[in-house]
């Protein structure tokens, strides 16, 4: 866990603008998460959201858990719809209709709307330059849906579109690098967080507020429904995958890397696995040849991270 003496907790935005009464599954980390942002990013939000998890569970009509200017709009769109939104508020800042004053605007959707259905319309938005926020929400599958996989699905996932048995392992192709897509756009910053590491969460969500021009923040969002894990696991997992070097917690701030949360000695992936039924039917040496990966794409991210940080030494 993170370093930080006990009172670091009151130092943290209190007041929540997704509300209790909301229909998430018990044990939902992606709700978890979600909350933990909007605290960070306060009153002064405006969000669109994709199609899915988190836009059924918090907006059954008439109702909302919502306590901010909220929008849903289609699975492929809420980075276009965010971007317009910042372009118009712009536009009439610029005119004396609104006065000038930072307002976060945020689009977000799980890894089907991100990695799939409208990765072209968040590269466009990050492209263009836009002064917001784009969340990816990763549960690594269409949750919302029946559990059916994505290309964020991780190497082996058995999920109802891929599922494992004698003629197939699973998912057969290895998790979409995002995170890394984003960071090819070259904007100011873009960060992998976890609720199960709340204290680096906040600090990446305030940093991304706090940049002109657009960010990017990939969040593991731990689903024990689509896992078939036990609920109260969801934080425990989160960790485990740091641990295990699943999902390692890094940032890019003007193209220069830093693990914000350094690994000095893996845990067994198997610890990772074992608690989640999606991994259940993976053979050891399938174990042995993903741990494998792993190790490779950590000593990669490491690479990176001294690469962009020579000029300093």
């Amino acid at each position: 866990m993170e370093k930080l003496n006990v009172f670091a907790s009151r130092l943290l935005p209190t007041e929540d603008f997704v509300c209790s009464g909301h229909r998430a599954c018990q044990g939902c980390a992606e709700v978890l998460a979600m909350r933990m942002v909007h605290k960070e990013l306060g009153r002064n939000t405006i969000a669109a959201s994709a199609t899915g998890c988190m836009e059924i569970i918090t907006s059954p009509y008439p109702e909302s858990a919502w306590r901010i200017p909220w929008i849903h709009v289609a699975f492929e769109n809420p980075a276009s719809v965010a971007s317009g939104i910042e372009a118009g508020y712009k536009a009439l800042m610029r005119k004396g209709r609104y006065p000038k004053r930072k307002i976060n605007f945020v689009g977000y959707g799980g890894d089907g709307a991100t990695a799939d259905i409208g990765l072209q319309f968040v590269s466009g938005a990050m492209e263009r330059g836009h002064d917001m926020i784009y969340i990816c929400y990763d549960n690594e599958a269409y949750m919302n849906t029946g559990i059916q996989r994505s290309s964020a699905t991780p190497f082996g996932a058995s999920t109802t579109t891929s599922p494992a048995g004698k003629v197939s392992i699973g998912q057969q192709t290895w998790k979409k690098n995002v995170p890394e897509i984003m960071a090819a756009h070259n904007i100011p910053y873009v960060a992998t967080v976890s609720p199960s590491y709340p204290f680096d969460l906040h600090r990446k969500v305030r940093k991304a507020a706090d940049v002109e021009g657009p960010a990017y923040l990939h969040v593991y969002s731990a689903c024990p429904t689509g896992w078939r894990m036990r609920p109260e696991l969801a934080v425990q997992i989160g960790r485990l995958a740091v641990e295990t070097g699943v999902f390692p917690l890094y940032e890019v701030e003007n193209g220069k890397y830093n693990i914000t949360q350094p690994v000095p000695e893996f845990r067994a992936l198997r610890d990772y696995l074992k608690p989640q039924g999606r991994f259940r039917h993976l053979t050891d040496d399938v174990i042995d040849d993903i741990e494998i990966r792993l190790r490779a794409e950590y000593r990669r991210l490491e690479a990176k991270v001294r690469m962009t940080h020579e000029e300093e030494v």
